[in-house]
């Protein structure tokens, strides 16, 4: 990726994170065109994280990191919409955004520094065996995760990101310090549902 690059924006409530995986079902004539140009693009375009107290109008309903992706499999789905899986890639910063005439988003962004591969600390083994857990009962969820990277910090801290009840803001903040501070504090809060 290069250091500016403009690319479509799918702001979304669910959250995607590095290495993450997520099922989308894709309607909209706008979107659907997104999809169409990413097949020729190495990523196809970035996840974000809505807002709610931002403008749609002047585009502040759209938090400013945000997760490259691509688009690993696709189908016509029963109902006559696109079924897509996209992986998260790379962490970027939306610098600026522009609204196409339909309404597609398109945002200058820059590669933000992903968190890097690091043992998990052993006292963080509750949270790998909570998730663990989800995953077995949500088959739907672990099922895109064959080979899953429960000794790798980052990995965990991520994917607890993305299931976790918290505003998009909390999540942002989260994101912007590092897996052992995330998962420090991810710690407290499962321990105290």
């Amino acid at each position: 990726m290069s250091v500016i690059e403009s690319l479509p924006l799918f702001p979304l409530t669910s959250h995607l994170f590095p290495g993450g995986r997520l099922p989308l079902r894709i309607f909209e004539p706008r979107y659907l065109r997104m999809v169409k140009e990413s097949f020729g693009r190495e990523h196809a375009f970035a996840m974000c994280m809505l807002d709610p107290k931002g403008d749609k109008q002047s585009n502040t309903h759209i938090w400013p990191l945000a997760t490259l992706v691509r688009v690993v499999d696709f189908d016509a789905l029963d109902d006559g919409m696109l079924g897509i899986t996209v992986e998260g890639t790379q962490k970027i910063e939306i610098l600026t955004i522009d609204t196409e005439i339909d309404g597609l988003r398109l945002g200058r962004v820059r590669p933000v520094e992903n968190w890097s591969h690091q043992p998990l600390p052993e006292r963080f083994s509750p949270l790998r065996e909570k998730l663990a857990q989800i995953y077995e009962d949500y088959p739907d969820l672990g099922s895109l995760y064959p080979t899953p990277q429960w000794q790798d910090a980052a990995w965990l801290a991520q994917r607890w990101l993305e299931v976790v009840p918290l505003e998009a803001g909390q999540k942002q903040r989260l994101w912007t310090s590092d897996p052992d501070q995330t998962l420090s504090l991810l710690d407290q809060l499962v321990q105290n549902q």
